[in-house]
């Protein structure tokens, strides 16, 4: 498989979940044995040799491609999740979608000062979760070493909320 082959593995939703919103589905993705393999393949290649601690997937298919690597990388894996579904002290930070606001925690005790992090999720669209997930991994002291997501909605300039930090997507819509 090759990288340009990989945007069609994703199934385009018109109006969902609200009017006007083209969802990028990576269920089809993820159902490719063969694509999403492809994607870890990918995602491990570029982070082997960075001496990564920590993956932190964000709730819920950052967990999906986090679990993958975090073995991958023979790392720790951390989750980002909405609020009342960790049962440990947490960090909480608050952010705005595209359609509504949220929250998300992470567990106080679960990166070390100084660890290296990769963030990872699905998708980049205006860049509130990432910017808040960065938040509480800097918060706890961790030491972001990339964001990486599969789909990036360039359109939506999320990027301009995570300044300052490295950032690659595999997917990009313009």
């Amino acid at each position: 498989m090759k990288l340009e082959e990989l945007k069609n593995k994703v199934r385009n939703v018109p109006d969902f979940p609200i009017s006007g919103i083209m969802f990028r589905d990576i269920t089809t993705l993820i159902n490719d044995g063969e694509a999403f393999r492809f994607v870890i393949d990918q995602l491990h290649q570029r982070y082997r040799d960075k001496e990564i601690d920590r993956i932190v997937g964000i709730e819920s298919r950052g967990f999906i491609f986090g679990g993958a690597l975090a073995d991958r990388l023979g790392c720790g894996f951390v989750i980002a999740r909405k609020p009342g579904k960790l049962p440990a002290e947490t960090e909480e930070e608050s952010y705005d979608l595209e359609y509504g606001t949220a929250t998300l925690q992470i567990h106080t005790d679960s990166i070390k000062p100084g660890e290296r992090v990769v963030i990872i999720d699905d998708l980049l669209a205006t860049g509130g979760t990432l910017a808040a997930t960065t938040k509480l991994v800097e918060r706890i002291g961790g030491e972001i070493a990339e964001i990486a997501v599969v789909i990036e909605l360039v359109f939506l300039k999320g990027r301009d909320k995570l300044k300052n930090k490295s950032m690659f997507s595999m997917i990009q819509y313009d």
